[in-house]
């Protein structure tokens, strides 16, 4: 029964992406294949989609976008080879899994970085020529960034203490360096998983406690499993909307300007829709029987501490010095801004 619930889970995009090519008018000059780990019917998918058919418009049929969501297509860095290799020509990836093509574009999920969506939007305003610059070395067009929102702990069991926390299992993110050094220096192995193998982890007691924003643990159904979160943002979880530059580049220019204008509009209202989805999974989870445990004073401290310590052993390997230093200008000019 499960593997007939799980091929029908699979099938149901497959058959929306197929009708959704067949739709496509004759018209259509440009086609780009992109995929996303983002389930179908999640605000993610929903908003591409509204950007896709917008610049299908505006362009009269001459560009579309087929869509693979729901990670049929695997997850990032499989994308990312079918990229490569031609099968497909973009894609939404998670920081995490785009991180191995452009270390640099980590640099945001240091746990316990940002203490708000303010100063979040400050810095990356200030990095997106930067991150913009670095992808174009990788043959990738950086259309928008898009946001999961500020993730926090969740377990199966109650966790309310570091010590408690070192005792769980506890899963990061395949090819996360920055997660997973973090946990390291509270003296956590962590055991690395693709976002796809999260669940089913959960259900067999692989793992215990995981990280996603309160949204995601619901489209992801992670809450059927962790019904106790930890109180307190670990850190900020982002993705980016990328498009292999050189078909990019044989668009018309006035095409290339009206993708990005368009993007910039559709994926700006999607940081808007991430974050009142995020408000309002709280109340949504706690319907459902999720428990909402406030951390230990002391351990905060320890936790905010420890975020130093992961930047010292991170610079130059996972990131650069360069990026980690602009970074925090602009989140000292933006502070310095409040604190006048």
């Amino acid at each position: 029964m499960y593997q007939l619930k799980r091929a029908i889970q699979i099938l149901i995009p497959f058959l929306m992406a197929l009708c959704f090519c067949t739709q496509l008018q004759a018209s259509t000059k440009y086609l780009f294949k992109v995929a996303s780990i983002a389930p179908e019917g999640s605000i993610w998918t929903k908003r591409f989609r509204d950007f896709a058919a917008e610049v299908n418009e505006q362009s009269n049929g001459e560009v579309a976008f087929k869509v693979y969501s729901g990670g049929i297509m695997g997850d990032d860095q499989a994308m990312y080879r079918k990229l490569r290799v031609g099968q497909l020509n973009g894609g939404g990836f998670t920081m995490t899994g785009i991180g191995n093509v452009v270390p640099d574009y980590r640099i945001m999920g240091v746990p316990f970085f940002f203490r708000s969506y303010e100063e979040v939007d400050y810095v990356q305003q200030g990095l997106m020529p930067l991150f913009q610059k670095a992808f174009n070395k990788e043959a990738l067009e950086l259309i928008a960034m898009t946001e999961v929102g500020f993730v926090y702990s969740m377990s199966t069991t109650p966790v309310s203490t570091l010590s408690g926390l070192k005792k769980s299992k506890v899963w990061a993110p395949e090819d996360d360096p920055v997660s997973a050094t973090f946990l390291q220096t509270l003296d956590i192995t962590p055991l690395p998983l693709s976002i796809p193998d999260v669940l089913t982890s959960l259900q067999t007691g692989m793992v215990e406690t995981v990280f996603n924003s309160l949204y995601g643990n619901i489209v992801l159904q992670w809450f059927t499993k962790t019904k106790y979160i930890s109180d307190i943002p670990f850190g900020y979880a982002y993705g980016a909307i990328l498009l292999d530059r050189k078909k990019f580049s044989r668009l018309p220019e006035s095409y290339q300007v009206m993708i990005r204008e368009t993007a910039g509009k559709h994926f700006g209202m999607l940081i808007a829709d991430t974050r009142k989805s995020n408000l309002e999974s709280r109340q949504v989870l706690v319907d459902n029987g999720v428990a909402f445990i406030p951390p230990e004073p002391a351990d905060v401290l320890v936790l905010n501490d420890k975020h130093d310590e992961t930047v010292r052993r991170l610079q130059g390997t996972a990131f650069s010095e360069e990026i980690y230093q602009a970074a925090v200008k602009l989140l000292n000019e933006y502070r310095n801004r409040q604190d006048k």
